[in-house]
């Protein structure tokens, strides 16, 4: 039996901003627990839901030398869907209205988790082979494990795996800041080491102290290598290229079901989405105030409204397809130039563009089932939740091809019939619209050809437990 630590800023279902929160949640419960022991550890945020924390035990508490003094550590301690999570305990530093505060408030509360999981292991009983790191928050932990707890033997032989989820956040701060933070000496702030650009970088430590690194697509992984999509760290990335691997994210198949889906009305799977989906479009317009139209294709996207999701693109061509037998629904929140930019359009287009500025779980299951198409023109994309869900709701994606987007939607090919999908090369509007309106095209004149590729996507497995062998056969190599 191994075990494995899985330390995250966030997990599902105790809290979540993103991706990173779904895999650190759900990867574990599909690992074979036969012959892995997995468990995951996270802060103990004031935002955390009370329900949660009334399901918690009090492991125990100590003080931990940090930041030039002795620092309360508490740990608390539930099961759930079989899974052992901990709970780190810093009212001073995790007391917050949401998990981030930004920089520079998260470099000092994740200087303070990283030292804590390590230094919690003893008290909770538990011995990791592997502590698997996720993202720039717990970028020390390889670098703490390396060097101020070599002088345990109790941390001897433990292995670390950092998983870069988005690289573009690295946890960068002046040296003498992090430094003094943290307690590690000044000399592990040079540049084969901690310090980039003459700052320092978390993620960066734990990039070059880690064991192994993976990303979240096999496309990722090699794009992160390149000076255009390598953040600064491409060189380091080169340089460990023989210990970095990318594995595609999975979702969660009972989370995201249209047969039995809670949150959506009408119920359906590959043998029935012909008539069904309908349906579900149906009450998707009547929901969100599109025109009653069961002709019109749904083109829909949920996403953070951000420069990375290609909201730009998108903006250069709303007039254009609004031309076009289409209705475009958005859902989400983000900057406010492409909040503006959205709330524009729907009032330019009353009943052919909707702009659900907020985040809803159970809104986005509908739009998912609902929708004839998902449009994500990403500038760059680890790996992307988006597709994969829509993929499984018979819902086609049109994307770039770019990380996880290109591993994991196949173009449609007219000559073949092959495809889950629609796809495009270049960050270029007019190549994006030309590619929707050749995805409208098949949509409007070859029905059958489009339900064709409807049910290929639905018969795709991008389950976790697909990704988890992946997983194990990563741990397996690592812990010998």
């Amino acid at each position: 039996m191994k075990n494995i630590l899985f330390a995250a800023s966030e997990v599902v279902p105790f809290i979540k901003t993103g991706g990173l929160a779904d895999v650190a949640g759900a990867l574990p419960k599909y690992i074979d627990k036969q012959y892995f022991d997995v468990r995951t550890v996270m802060p103990l945020y004031s935002c955390i839901k009370q329900e949660w924390k009334d399901k918690m035990d009090y492991i125990g508490s100590f003080y931990m030398p940090f930041n030039g003094r002795d620092t309360y550590v508490g740990v608390m301690h539930l099961v759930h869907e079989g899974v052992h999570h901990y709970f780190v305990d810093n009212q001073d530093y995790f007391t917050s209205s949401q998990p981030y505060d930004g920089i520079p408030y998260d470099i000092g509360r994740f200087s303070f988790f990283s030292k804590a999981v390590l230094s919690i292991l003893p008290l909770i009983g538990f011995q990791p082979n592997i502590i698997h790191c996720h993202d720039w928050q717990t970028g020390l932990i390889p670098v703490y494990l390396r060097n101020e707890f070599q002088g345990d033997p109790f941390y001897w032989g433990i292995r670390s795996v950092m998983t870069i989820h988005n690289l573009k956040f690295q946890g960068v701060w002046d040296i003498p800041t992090i430094s003094g933070i943290s307690g590690l000496p000044e000399y592990l702030f040079t540049p084969d080491k901690l310090e980039f650009k003459k700052n320092g970088n978390m993620l960066k430590g734990g990039l070059v102290y880690a064991d192994a690194i993976t990303t979240v697509s096999s496309t990722y992984a090699e794009e992160i290598k390149s000076e255009y999509y390598g953040e600064g760290l491409d060189g380091l990335l080169r340089a460990r290229s023989g210990d970095l691997r990318g594995i595609v994210n999975g979702i969660d198949y009972e989370e995201f079901d249209p047969s039995k889906d809670p949150a959506v009305s009408v119920h359906f799977d590959k043998t029935d989405f012909r008539k069904q989906k309908r349906k579900a479009k149906a009450a998707l317009q009547q929901e969100l105030g599109l025109d009653p139209d069961p002709k019109a294709m749904v083109i829909s996207m949920v996403t953070r409204l951000t420069e990375q999701k290609g909201l730009d693109l998108v903006s250069y061509v709303m007039d254009a397809l609004c031309t076009d037998h289409v209705q475009i629904c958005v859902l989400g929140t983000g900057e406010y130039r492409y909040e503006e930019m959205l709330r524009f359009f729907q009032s330019k287009y009353p009943g052919k563009v909707t702009a659900q500025l907020y985040y809803n779980e159970g809104l986005a299951h509908r739009i998912y089932a609902g929708s004839d198409a998902f449009l994500m023109p990403s500038q760059f994309e680890p790996c992307g939740l988006s597709q994969l869900i829509s993929l499984r709701y018979g819902t086609v994606p049109i994307v770039r091809e770019t990380g996880g987007l290109k591993d994991t939607v196949i173009p449609y090919n007219q000559y073949t019939g092959e495809g889950t999908g629609f796809s495009f090369t270049n960050f270029n509007a007019d190549e994006m619209l030309y590619v929707i309106r050749n995805a409208e095209g098949v949509y409007f004149d070859k029905k059958r050809n489009w339900n064709k590729i409807v049910e290929q996507g639905m018969n795709m497995d991008f389950s976790w437990k697909r990704s988890s062998l992946a997983y194990q056969e990563l741990y397996d190599w690592l812990a010998g």
